[in-house]
């Protein structure tokens, strides 16, 4: 990408987005009292004028989406910058992995009530009330993958103008296996339209534009938090509605060629996940010492602190910033995790200070 300077969005006084405009010009606003900073659900370094703005045109913005099992990449870009790039950390292996704990859960409480020992006709059984297999819903780990892409593309949306989205299509081939990605495309197909003009790509024309555009891609290791592994796919998609590779005719030649042109520059790269909270339970699962069970789950701490808020705190000569995931009230800390969830430690509730309120995403 070129070394340009990473555009800021901008938002009217009335919260509408208008066209982004670089930092220094942003600086100047603020210091000249024309505007003020705002937080933003994806921690984007953006304005909101103080003044009525000297215009509302817009410029085309397109969102890019590339989903997939256990990552996605999203991009927003304009013909003359790209504006945002994101790798998106999904829940599915999570989910899976839940449901799976509450159906063995469940069976055993089936278990514990109905009593074995009588004729089957006499049994407690629970009384079937409906169909529960034709509700033609998306299994809940496709659904929570999906919901994450929706939410981002829906917080993009607040800031930027944006007049298109492009989601990438996954057909199904016959000598290959089937894919999760595929389930719920067409899901999301009806979803997208609520928010803007939604197209679909095929993955192999992506392709092609990100190797016309000369974006790099990882194919090694698609868990790498680089713009390389996902991000690049989704300014591929965006850039499909600037660009196009088409048929040509002269009177000499016939063939094909690429029209259009699109600027590349320096964007935010932001990591996303949501935070991986604990449903309240009664208590764990198996007891401990003594045969009492402890008590599992729930977001509020007896400190102020909810699970997933935003927080930083210190030990030693450690800072940390992370997100809030689990708490002691006998010892008097919180457990700190970062963006993927991976724990950074216990830290003392008296040296932790909030920062942002959860908000159900995590962002890095």
């Amino acid at each position: 990408m070129t070394t340009e300077k990473i555009r800021v969005p901008v938002l009217s006084p009335s919260g509408e987005p208008l066209m982004p405009t670089t930092s220094v010009r942003a600086r100047k606003w603020i210091a000249a009292g024309k505007a003020k900073p705002v937080w933003n659900n994806l921690k984007i370094f953006c304005v909101q004028l103080l003044v009525e703005p000297s215009g509302t045109e817009t410029q085309k913005i397109v969102v890019g989406i590339d989903p997939g099992k256990l990552f996605s990449g999203i991009a927003a870009v304009s013909s003359k910058a790209v504006l945002f790039t994101a790798h998106v950390l999904l829940p599915f292996k999570r989910v899976i992995a839940r449901k799976q704990t509450q159906k063995i859960l469940r069976r055993a409480r089936r278990g514990r009530r109905i009593n074995h020992n009588i004729p089957f006709v006499n049994r407690a059984h629970r009384e079937k009330r409906f169909d529960n297999r034709r509700g033609s819903k998306l299994p809940p780990s496709i659904r929570a993958n999906r919901q994450l892409e929706l939410r981002i593309v829906k917080e993009l949306a607040k800031l930027f103008p944006v007049a298109e989205i492009v989601y990438e299509y996954v057909k199904a081939k016959g000598n290959k296996g089937f894919s999760p990605v595929m389930v719920g495309q067409k899901w999301m197909l009806k979803q997208l339209p609520t928010i803007a003009s939604t197209h679909r790509l095929e993955g192999w024309k992506t392709s092609n534009i990100r190797k016309h555009l000369g974006l790099a891609k990882n194919k090694d290791d698609k868990s790498i938090q680089d713009v390389s592994t996902h991000a690049n796919d989704g300014i591929s998609l965006a850039a499909s509605r600037f660009i196009q590779y088409k048929p040509f005719r002269s009177v000499n030649s016939h063939g094909h060629h690429w029209v259009g042109s699109i600027q590349l520059s320096n964007a935010p790269f932001k990591v996303i996940s949501r935070p991986q909270l604990y449903r309240r339970q009664l208590h764990f699962e198996n007891k401990s010492k003594g045969g009492i069970r402890k008590r599992k789950g729930g977001t509020v701490t007896p400190f102020g602190f909810r699970s997933g808020d935003l927080v930083i705190t210190t030990k030693g000569k450690k800072t940390v910033k992370g997100y809030i995931g689990g708490y002691s009230e006998v010892n008097k800390v919180v457990s700190i995790y970062n963006v993927s969830w991976k724990r950074l430690g216990q830290f003392s509730v008296s040296k932790t200070n909030l920062l942002r309120r959860s908000n159900g995403l995590c962002v890095a």
